[in-house]
């Protein structure tokens, strides 16, 4: 962590109060950039809103973004809050509900991400119901896919899209849907990969079944929606993702795509979102209190799994491995120590971090936990024993001129500034 970044988390926390979020602007507003230098303006990018609801974050970039992808209805309001017109959003996920169809097509969502069969009939209906057109992608799910994915669906039963072997038949059966319109196909079929020939060899698969069914059904999408799964190093051991590398395997890849006279119209689109916001998102907390048991240094901290649920290890990883942490206020000549990091929960799994090694950490300091920009407070259970909400922060720009931006959707809790004290440490109660 560099200096400036530690000074502004340490001056968040004296701002704000822990826990929280701060989410650092103009990294998110990099990563578009890279994103364009690699590949060269061939894919627009459209943001997964679940990554990262923060509607001041959201709109600190929404001009970069071709389209917002929402998953629920609700997602769609934080983009309306968050100025994006409803034409630039998408609408996926596999369970929509029937207000939530109502909903898309009062406001005039600006294309369906559609993922059955029983999803087009009721939403050919509604939309007949309110004298109108809905545009749509068919999502497809692929019968195969490459490993070295963190999550993959393809070649099993999946909730999501409509699998390969059953698209000819849907297809066939779209001219029934008059009140609907088929602007191309969606496919997100693996997520969170660092292993840039995997990512290319997937995006052959997506290029072939784009291919093939439009051969089939003498088709002329005019967008195709790639499903990144590009993913962030968050255990130090992990390479970062080498766009270059990438775009060297990708680019030629979407060039001979591009050669199909099918296909050569089509706008192409990077469905992503921990990628963009991951490494820009830091949890700030402070240590309220610490221990020795049977050996072992423990340090207990503000914020838990419920804060963090995925930094805990507790969404889908198998083996349990630490995340990156800082000691934002510990002394620059501070001596190394071992601790083991603990939540606020009232519960034996409530461990942030085993066996890390850390600057001195004592009562007072605070700590931040890294990669927390994606799936942090909106994928944990905040309301778990009742613990105050962690705060949202923006951070734009870098160093002591940096200006920090209250982005919490509640009142913050403010504490006095995080030091050792003699009773009572840091705390949002």
């Amino acid at each position: 962590m560099d200096e400036s970044t530690r000074s502004i988390l340490e001056r968040a926390a004296r701002e704000f109060g822990t826990p929280a979020y701060v989410y650092f602007v103009d990294q998110v507003r990099e990563r578009f950039a890279m994103l364009e230098r690699a590949f060269e303006g061939r894919f627009g990018v459209s943001y997964a809103v679940k990554a990262n609801p923060c509607v001041p974050l959201i709109r600190r970039f929404l001009d970069l973004v071709s389209t917002l992808d929402v998953s629920s209805i609700g997602e769609a309001e934080r983009g309306l809050h968050a100025g994006c017109p409803p034409e630039r959003m998408t609408f996926s996920g596999p369970a929509k509900r029937r207000f939530e169809l109502e909903r898309a097509v009062e406001i005039g969502i600006g294309e369906m991400v559609c993922e059955s069969v029983r999803e087009l009939e009721m939403l050919n209906a509604l939309a007949g119901d309110a004298g109108r057109e809905m545009t749509c992608l068919l999502r497809l799910t692929p019968n195969r896919a490459p490993k070295n994915f963190g999550v993959q669906f393809s070649g099993r039963a999946s909730q999501f899209g409509i699998d390969e072997e059953e698209v000819d038949g849907v297809l066939e059966r779209f001219p029934q849907w008059t009140n609907l319109r088929l602007k191309g196909f969606h496919i997100y079929s693996g997520t969170n990969s660092l292993n840039e020939e995997a990512i290319a060899e997937n995006f052959s698969i997506f290029i072939e079944l784009f291919s093939r069914f439009s051969e089939t059904h003498d088709l002329r999408p005019r967008k195709l929606v790639f499903g990144a799964g590009f993913g962030i190093p968050y255990h130090a051991d992990d390479r970062a993702l080498d766009l270059d590398t990438l775009a060297s395997l990708v680019n030629p890849l979407i060039d001979e795509m591009k050669r199909n006279p099918r296909l050569a119209d089509a706008d192409l689109t990077l469905e992503m979102g921990r990628f963009l916001v991951g490494l820009a998102g830091y949890l700030i907390t402070s240590v309220i209190g610490e221990k020795s048991s049977r050996g072992t240094d423990i340090r207990l901290c503000d914020a838990g799994f419920n804060n963090n649920l995925a930094a805990c290890g507790m969404m889908g990883t198998i083996i349990r491995r630490n995340w990156a942490f800082w000691n934002v206020t510990a002394e620059p000549d501070a001596p190394m120590g071992e601790y083991h990091l603990v939540g606020p929960l009232c519960t034996t799994i409530d461990i942030l971090a085993q066996a890390i090694e850390l600057p001195r950490v004592t009562r007072g300091d605070v700590l931040a936990v890294g990669c927390a920009g994606a799936y942090g407070i909106s994928a944990s259970p905040t309301r778990f024993i009742s613990h105050p909400e962690p705060g949202e922060a923006l951070a734009i720009g870098a160093g002591p001129d940096a200006e920090l931006v209250d982005a919490s959707e509640r009142p913050l809790r403010h504490f006095e500034t995080p030091a050792p004290l003699p009773d009572e440490a840091p705390s949002r109660a």
